[in-house]
């Protein structure tokens, strides 16, 4: 019965949708974390009865046909790119992006990934470093000795050399945009990679057009509102239900069919 797999393929949607919610749910105290929406389409149908074919010799034409559908298909699970709540954390190499841009990363194997996540450290030789230790761009080293660690909202890094009371500036934060900033692609450890969806870096200087600014001793949380995540889970709890109720009315239906076959 068609019913069978037209059900089940509604119970293989809810599955994925409650992965993702559930992925959304566990990120919800991930520094710079991005929700997911789970996005579904409607299978191809059988047409039974042509909308529009003649019906008559008079030229009647059929107002509405009869199309069986096939079921649902997941088509993406993009990211909702949103501002998430920015909160004080008074460590002064956490940095928050006010607005649009990511940080750009070097990776250990050379490739550049990019990040909303700027709880960065000082590592050992004085550079800038996100929590897994990889090289912030362009790269930042902090002079041995030096005090007074200021990024202000341009991206511009400052310090007091040791013996001096002039703040000086070391470096420079970069941030970039992307035409598509949903279909990047995440790898998980925060970071994201640049894909043709998404489109080419364009790398910017902070507070000026198109470019978010930055926030220091501050980082940005997760966009997850657990209020609304809780009502989808629900929502896709009962469509799951519903689908597998279908299921059993159908196996019911060929269990009968079959007995009076007999």
């Amino acid at each position: 019965m068609r019913a069978l797999h037209t059900a089940a393929t509604g119970m293989m949607a809810q599955e994925l949708n409650v992965q993702v919610i559930s992925n959304n749910i566990a990120n919800m105290r991930t520094t710079g974390y991005k929700r997911q929406r789970a996005e579904f389409q409607d299978l191809l149908y059988e047409q039974v009865r042509r909308v529009g074919t003649q019906t008559s010799e008079q030229g009647n034409i059929l107002p509405a046909g009869v199309e069986l559908g096939s079921g649902v298909k997941t088509v993406g699970t993009p990211r909702l790119m949103t501002q998430g709540a920015i909160i004080t954390t008074g460590k002064e190499t956490d940095v928050a992006i006010r607005g649009e841009g990511f940080f750009p990363i070097t990776m250990p194997d050379g490739r550049t990934a990019y990040t909303r996540d700027g709880s960065f450290a000082i590592d050992a030789t004085g550079r800038l470093v996100t929590a897994q230790g990889s090289l912030v761009q362009p790269a930042i080293t902090v002079p041995a000795n030096s005090t007074g660690l200021t990024i202000n909202a341009q991206g511009q890094v400052f310090v007091t050399p040791a013996g001096t009371t002039t703040p000086t500036q070391i470096g420079q934060i970069q941030l970039a945009v992307f035409m598509n900033k949903s279909g990047l692609q995440g790898i998980g450890d925060n970071l994201f990679l640049e894909t043709p969806s998404s489109g080419t870096p364009q790398l910017g200087t902070p507070s000026t057009l198109n470019f978010g600014s930055m926030l220091q001793n501050s980082l940005e949380q997760a966009n997850v509102e657990a209020v609304s995540e809780i009502s989808d889970l629900i929502a896709a709890q009962r469509a799951y239900e519903m689908n597998a109720k279908v299921v059993s009315a159908a196996d019911q239906m060929l269990q009968s069919t079959s007995g009076m076959m007999r």
